[in-house]
């Protein structure tokens, strides 16, 4: 409430505060002041935040539901958390442990779950086309990243392990580099897949896949509505009866479309701060 009325006084937009959305599937990270004792150890919790907001990135494109990835972080993190704090107080030490554990648990998941088909589209409607244009494009991406996750880094880590010896270092430390390589590789497409929506106006992954799956529910009943409609002429009208009968309308579905992207485009958009990412500040 005090945000939205600071936001009222500010003129440029891109200057507006925001609140973390808690409710989301990513978790906040802290801001550093100058001069701040903890910096260390900000700079660590928050790259331990990031990596499981990464990972919840990837889990969206991989097809798990939000619902799921929300159940992950209540019970992974927010009640693991809440239980260590009774039991042995503030341990930042802890909590890393087990961000990193359930940001573990999240990518087994995923390993488990395979990519969703790409959609095939059934209907001619340029916003929904542009959707799953842009459904694909990420998708895409993410396949690119589990690749290097799921095949060529254990690979490398394999090779490394089996390459013992005294005269086998500089194997080793060719194959240590070229992990490095990949790590930094894997670390900079996830940073940069959601930008990928982001261009088209959505603020994160989340955000995109809620409204791309309200809009695929919207072409389905369209469809479904559709084929009943056929259904209904082809096979219980008479004749003269077909031409009082009406399709169901593609200008509502279109309208609905056009509505359900607008509100997936400016979720937390009034509340942008400038220079800084919608779920990297509390």
């Amino acid at each position: 409430m005090y945000t939205e009325l600071i936001n009222r006084h500010i003129s440029d937009p891109e200057q507006h505060l925001k609140v973390f959305d808690k409710n989301s599937v990513y978790l906040p990270t802290k801001k550093i002041g100058k001069n701040n004792p903890k910096e260390d150890e900000i700079k660590a919790d928050n790259a331990a935040r990031q990596e499981w907001n990464r990972t919840a990135d990837m889990a969206l494109l991989s097809g798990i539901s939000e619902a799921k990835i929300l159940e992950v972080k209540r019970t992974e993190i927010h009640e693991k958390t809440s239980q260590s704090i009774k039991t042995k107080g503030w341990l930042p030490g802890l909590f890393r442990s087990i961000v990193s554990k359930a940001k573990d648990f999240l990518q087994n998941l995923i390993r488990e779950h395979d990519m969703p088909p790409k959609p095939v589209l059934e209907i001619d409607m340029a916003e929904f086309r542009t959707m799953q244009k842009l459904m694909i494009k990420a998708q895409d991406k993410a396949k690119e990243i589990r690749h290097l996750q799921d095949m060529v880094l254990p690979k490398l880590k394999q090779q490394l392990a089996d390459t013992k010896g005294i005269f086998k270092g500089k194997e080793r430390k060719a194959l240590t580099e070229q992990i490095q390589r990949t790590e930094k590789e894997i670390a900079e497409k996830l940073d940069k897949l959601p930008d990928v929506l982001k261009e088209d106006g959505y603020p994160d992954v989340q955000a995109f896949m809620a409204t791309y799956r309200k809009a695929e529910a919207v072409v389905e009943q369209y469809n479904r509505d559709l084929a009943a409609w056929e259904r209904q002429v082809r096979e219980k009208q008479k004749p003269a009866q077909k031409e009082q009968a009406k399709p169901p309308e593609r200008e509502s579905v279109l309208k609905r479309l056009r509505q359900l992207q607008a509100e997936g485009k400016q979720r937390n958009q009034p509340r942008q701060r400038k220079k800084s990412f919608d779920r990297d500040s509390r």
